[in-house]
């Protein structure tokens, strides 16, 4: 294999992403993916009109993939009821599996080297760029190292945060009754949101707090917990078949987080998706970043620029999502029947805050 132009760590949304503009832009790309096949990961898989815009211009369309359209969103009031609003686009639910399979392989037609099932046991700082050893010994050189390795971090190059210590929790479910919103249901300490997917099923994923992470060992645990938070919830959940043997977890997710470079920090390693920010989830907008920052980060690589730069410009174009996502977040958590009020009375300005929490596709 000759030396490539550019190493992407990481085969979801973000480092495919960067593959695929970079490959048709006649750039040697290697991305090397742990995982041998795509696989469901913890994710809300909620695509708005933004992820939406990214995805069609990288080739893929979700409604071609199976998804479920989504035009409302939902949230139940813990004294019984909901509170319901026309979202401001027509959004779309989509098993990560699905939509990290056609990612890869869109990178791959644009030509790009796939490594599939193979783990990255170091990286180091060699002239003329990085190298990165695999596992079974393999060495790979390239002038530019992207990381889109998503929650987890590469022990060479960990990110710059310490864990919040929430934990993510995702479970398909068949329900007894369709699912026609995306729908946020409080709980004590954390929040869940279950929605259409593919196939008739709904996707249920939730932010544990700190302390709640047992609730998800088994379907069982999970769906009580999150069913004892409303009326709504409970009567959704009832009766609910589990499509995993379990609920997928992820622990120490640290929502709010926001990149931000240390002095001398190398101008040819590339953080995007997850490595770079990670939004609270239930505003639905990880997808887009991760797409959109892989987009830019390609983008800025082929007009020459460092990832100094591209981080200090993504930084500012995320910033007052991240912000307007906190202030949000901590409202749900804190006060739901607040936030429901809103949705309900005053659903403009709860579709502005969607829209203001969205990312612009990079051009």
């Amino acid at each position: 294999m000759d030396d490539p132009d550019i190493l992407i760590v990481g085969g979801g949304p973000a480092g495919a992403a960067a593959a695929i503009i970079l490959a048709h832009s006649g750039r040697g790309v290697v991305l090397v993916e742990r995982e041998p096949a795509p696989r469901e990961k913890v994710c809300g898989e909620f695509l708005g009109a933004d992820a939406i815009q990214c995805l069609r211009a990288l080739g893929v369309d979700p409604a071609a993939l199976g998804g479920a359209p989504i035009a409302e969103a939902s949230i139940a009031r813990r004294g019984g009821g909901e509170a319901r609003m026309a979202l401001p686009f027509l959004a779309f639910g989509l098993p990560r599996a699905i939509m990290d399979a056609a990612l890869l392989d869109a990178a791959t037609a644009a030509g790009a080297t796939i490594l599939r099932g193979q783990a990255v046991r170091d990286a180091a700082r060699v002239p003329g760029g990085w190298s990165l050893r695999l596992a079974e010994g393999t060495l790979l050189q390239a002038p530019h190292l992207i990381l889109a390795t998503g929650k987890h971090g590469l022990r060479a190059l960990p990110r710059a945060t310490a864990a919040e210590g929430w934990t993510g929790a995702k479970l398909h479910l068949t329900l007894r009754a369709p699912l026609s919103a995306v729908t946020l249901l409080p709980f004590a300490g954390g929040y869940a949101g279950l929605q259409p997917s593919a196939g008739d099923e709904a996707n249920l994923c939730a932010a544990l707090a700190p302390g709640q992470a047992a609730a998800a060992r088994d379907a069982a645990g999970f769906l009580a917990l999150v069913a004892s938070g409303s009326g709504l919830a409970g009567t959704l959940l009832e009766g609910a078949e589990p499509r995993m043997a379990r609920p997928l977890t992820i622990a120490g997710v640290p929502y709010g987080f926001l990149h931000r470079d240390p002095v001398g920090a190398d101008p040819d390693v590339w953080r995007v998706g997850d490595q770079f920010a990670v939004i609270p989830s239930f505003l639905g907008d990880g997808m887009a970043m991760a797409l959109a920052g892989g987009m830019a980060a390609a983008s800025s690589i082929l007009a020459g620029q460092s990832a100094t730069a591209f981080h200090a410009a993504w930084r500012r174009r995320l910033a007052t999502p991240m912000r307007i996502a906190h202030v949000a977040s901590h409202v749900l958590r804190r006060r739901p029947d607040l936030f429901a009020g809103v949705i309900a009375h005053a659903p403009s300005m709860a579709r502005q805050i969607v829209r203001r929490t969205r990312v612009r596709l990079p051009a």
